[in-house]
């Protein structure tokens, strides 16, 4: 099955529709200057109620250029599994968290992507790394496309989650060609930033479940949860 996340959660009331909309992943911004940074106290209060009626729900802080120490507090502070990193950080933030974070790399040119992957440690479990679009002086949430060409690529050999873009219209071709192990979404099902849309995350998720039973009829794959302890731990 492919992993949905929800990125960009500021409120309870989004959390829990996208959970009853059928998320996988929850994802809160720890950057300041994004227009959906969300203090590590009220992600507190959010996390324990997702935890207590969706405890199979991922949840994944994003993290710009901070230390270790400072992300491993506000993981256990919010009781989040996960921690993304979208900024600059060097490879041995990521050996020293193990496998708690995974790595967001942004699809340039083929050569600069493989640099990437060689450059950077990827997470045993998947998700491997999280694949976005490169914007100058951006650290995501740009709504810009990814190179699925190059994602797909990388999706054959490792579990990756795409991002950049995605949307209720093209989620559904973006899962077909890609074929990652999850999409991730923040501005496509927005109604303003920060602000999700309750029609566009159902219909993100009903084209993402649609695709995916589309790809396993053809082929004949069986299906898989993709939950579970490996995909947290």
């Amino acid at each position: 099955m492919t992993m949905v996340k929800i990125c960009g959660i500021k409120t309870l009331k989004d959390a829990l529709t996208a959970v009853e909309l059928g998320a996988d992943m929850l994802g809160f911004n720890f950057y300041p200057q994004s227009p959906r940074y969300v203090t590590p106290q009220v992600c507190a209060q959010i996390s324990q109620r997702v935890s207590d009626q969706a405890p199979h729900v991922i949840l994944v802080g994003v993290f710009v250029n901070v230390s270790t120490a400072e992300i491993l507090s506000i993981l256990n502070t919010c009781g989040l599994h996960l921690a993304q990193l979208s900024g600059d950080e060097p490879p041995e933030t990521l050996e020293f968290l193990g496998e708690r974070a995974f790595k967001a790399l942004r699809t340039t040119t083929e050569a600069d992507l493989q640099t990437a992957l060689l450059h950077y440690p990827l997470r045993p479990q998947p998700p491997a790394c999280l694949l976005d679009a490169a914007v100058s002086g951006q650290y995501g949430g740009t709504g810009k496309q990814a190179n699925w060409e190059l994602a797909s690529q990388v999706a054959h050999r490792v579990p990756i989650l795409l991002a950049g873009g995605l949307n209720p219209e093209n989620v559904a071709v973006a899962v077909q060609q890609v074929r990652p192990w999850g999409v991730d979404v923040a501005s496509g099902v927005e109604s303003e930033p920060g602000q999700k849309d309750p029609h566009r995350l159902k219909a993100f998720i009903q084209q993402v479940r649609a695709a995916q039973n589309s790809f396993n009829e053809h082929f004949d794959v069986p299906k898989s949860s993709g939950t579970g302890k490996n995909a947290q731990a």
